[in-house]
């Protein structure tokens, strides 16, 4: 058992405490029937997906009135260069975005919002944030993460009256969790907020605030100290960015998205109103992570876009390109890239739309298929970028401003690689990602034989627990031998020219074998399962290349039915899923056969100083400071670089 170092303003946390925290936020009732759930169970539930739900007319049409003039706006008013080459977005453009209705895309009309769906929402954030990446990261910093989707959720009538129609219109607002030493370990959250009469009164400092800099309004999490009266624990709180006592002592810069107002926010005995408390104390936790169920696909949502845009940019330049008396898309290697791009591209715009309708009819749980859209989309965007990084070759790596200056098309390739790459990072690392989905995935497991595995469990909870996990295993492992996928007719409907029903019954078989890996390794490791990050975020990534399969199918046949782009839809489709049966695959193999093993003794060793005479032989170009920013509580010490958009 790890303890954590700790100071005299931050809690001591064992290893165990930690994970006790994250579980008791989790939503741990499946009241909806979830794909997703159902697949990492090997139950292939395609009726829960196809046919593919659709919106409604009066919401398309809405829809596409917003996006005709979010593209106009975008064409004429959004210079991504010049946000690229200031490292700001121009205020002139921050205030059309306000006239248009941007800010309030997903608030409902009665609060003066637009109240798009979230099917729409995404698309909007795909446009916006092909033409400037930074500005898609404000406008779903503001509406997915930041006060409007809490509010919607949870917040009372009298907040969404007060809250609401500032955010639809005028107001920017931020979400404030990190720490300078917490991340995605929130039980260690050191920010405080202390009872006083009819107040909060609030201390800390949250790192990377997206949107801080200039955000009006902002939400944050604190930890009120248990007392009489007080529940206590992790709590939400709307609070006004221009209260005495708040300080943005800093702007960071990042490798990408150059543009995004991002900072670290000091408070200082910060009185905050109890009626600006988002739901009951210690329900923080709780009510991010349900605002994300949701709030992750605006990040694939614009990884669509760029995927799109890497086609666009790939076949053009393939086709004016020429290599030994040909253009380079015709050469293998390269059109092997422009394949992958095209394929997947399709693909997760089919997961990205599917999830998201699926969210606006609200008849399914998406919290996995949400989670796996956001892992699927970043770490497959990032890998699309740097195709087409490799495809245009040096002038990939060359910057959009230097190719403008000695006479080329001004491409920014490169500008695209380094602004996708923080979508593997934000709203949850792919390393966490893989383990938050993982725990949803054996969720079941967990809930008929998670006693078994419980040290601290007694004899009798154990016995208990073993009589509930034949029950349930008795009648769940028999499913798993055979099903669907094994009989040569099965999904016949998705035979038109290209026959999609083979990868069908190929997800059904694997769903099944999917299962089976993860009960004979629950059964091998017991307890030490949740150490085997290696083997579960295997997992994870076989479930999300059948969900991304199974959802680019059900759209090929949607478009279809619908009579757009049918036959080329089924084409992509069938090259999807020939590309992701190859990864599945190589991940079923390195379930067991691997280095993890090998790595722990390595890492040991690393940490242990063994190979430090491997270090030998260069010079660390790194400044002095220490690894971690002091943020001990009390007043600023620095400039307030806060600047309000008005």
């Amino acid at each position: 058992m790890s303890f954590l170092s700790a100071t005299p303003h931050r809690p001591t946390v064992t290893e165990r405490e930690a994970r006790q925290v994250a579980e008791a936020a989790r939503e741990q009732d499946w009241r909806k029937p979830s794909f997703a759930k159902e697949l990492f169970l090997g139950r292939f539930r395609l009726d829960l997906i196809h046919p593919h739900p659709l919106p409604p007319d009066e919401a398309v049409q809405r829809g596409e009135e917003f996006l005709a003039k979010l593209r106009d706006f975008c064409e004429t008013k959004i210079d991504s260069a010049r946000i690229e080459r200031e490292a700001r977005i121009p205020d002139e453009v921050v205030d059309g975005l306000k006239e248009l209705g941007a800010l309030g895309m997903k608030i409902d009309t009665k609060y003066g919002g637009l109240g798009l769906t979230q099917v729409y929402y995404n698309k909007a954030l795909a446009l916006v944030g092909s033409a400037s990446p930074a500005i898609g990261a404000l406008l779903s910093a503001h509406q997915s993460i930041g006060v409007p989707q809490p509010l919607k959720i949870f917040g009372t009538k009298e907040q969404k009256d007060t809250f609401l129609p500032r955010c639809a219109r005028t107001d920017i607002s931020a979400f404030l969790l990190t720490e300078p030493d917490v991340g995605s370990d929130p039980a260690r959250l050191a920010t405080s907020a202390v009872p006083d009469g009819d107040d909060y009164v609030l201390d800390g400092v949250k790192l990377w605030t997206t949107n801080g800099v200039v955000a009006d309004l902002l939400v944050v999490m604190a930890r009120v100290p248990k007392s009489e009266g007080h529940k206590g624990g992790i709590t939400a709180f709307v609070v006004e960015a221009g209260s005495d006592g708040i300080t943005v002592e800093h702007r960071n810069a990042f490798m990408g998205l150059r543009g995004l107002e991002n900072g670290v926010t000091r408070f200082h005995q910060v009185r905050v109103p109890a009626a600006n408390r988002i739901g009951p104390e210690g329900a923080g936790l709780k009510i991010a992570l349900t605002t994300l169920n949701t709030g992750r696909l605006s990040l694939p949502a614009m990884c669509v876009g760029a995927g799109k845009w890497c086609l666009k940019i790939a076949r053009e330049w393939s086709a004016a390109r020429e290599q030994w008396g040909k253009p380079v898309a015709f050469h293998e290697a390269v059109g092997a890239k422009i394949s992958f791009i095209a394929a997947t591209t399709f693909a997760l715009e089919a997961v990205v739309d599917l999830s998201s309708q699926m969210a606006d009819e609200d008849r399914n749980d998406i919290r996995i298929e949400a989670a796996l859209a956001k892992l699927y989309g970043s770490e497959m965007a990032c890998l699309m970028a740097d195709e087409l990084v490799q495809i245009r070759g040096g002038r990939g790596f060359e910057t959009a401003a230097s190719l403008k200056a000695r006479g080329e098309r001004a491409v920014p390739a490169e500008q695209i690689l380094r602004d996708l790459r923080i979508n593997r990072i934000f709203e949850g690392s792919t390393e966490i990602m893989h383990l938050l989905i993982a725990r949803e995935a054996v969720d079941a497991h967990l809930s008929v034989a998670g006693d078994l595995i419980d040290p601290d469990k007694s004899l009798s909870d154990k016995a208990k627990a073993g009589a509930n996990a034949g029950v349930f295993y008795a009648k769940w492992l028999p499913k798993l031998v055979a099903g669907p996928g094994q009989l040569p007719r099965s999904y016949s409907e998705f035979q038109h020219g290209v026959d999609l029903s083979p990868h069908l019954r190929y997800v059904e078989r694997s769903a099944r074998k999917l299962a089976r890996s993860t009960f004979y390794a629950m059964s091998r490791w017991q307890g030490r399962m949740e150490t085997k990050q290696g083997f579960l975020g295997r997992i994870v990534d076989i479930g999300a290349e059948l969900f991304a399969m199974s959802a680019a199918c059900v759209r090929a046949e949607l478009m279809r039915t619908e009579g757009e782009h049918g036959r080329e839809a089924y084409q992509l489709a069938d090259a999807f899923c020939r590309q992701s049966r190859v990864r599945v695959d190589e991940l079923f193999g390195r379930l067991w056969t691997n280095t993890d093993e090998l790595d722990r003794r390595v890492v040991k060793n690393v940490m242990a100083g063994t190979y430090t005479w491997l270090e030998e032989g260069v010079v660390d170009p790194s400044g002095d400071g220490p690894w971690i920013a002091d943020a001990t509580p009390g007043p600023a010490q620095r400039e307030n670089v806060r600047r309000p958009i008005r």
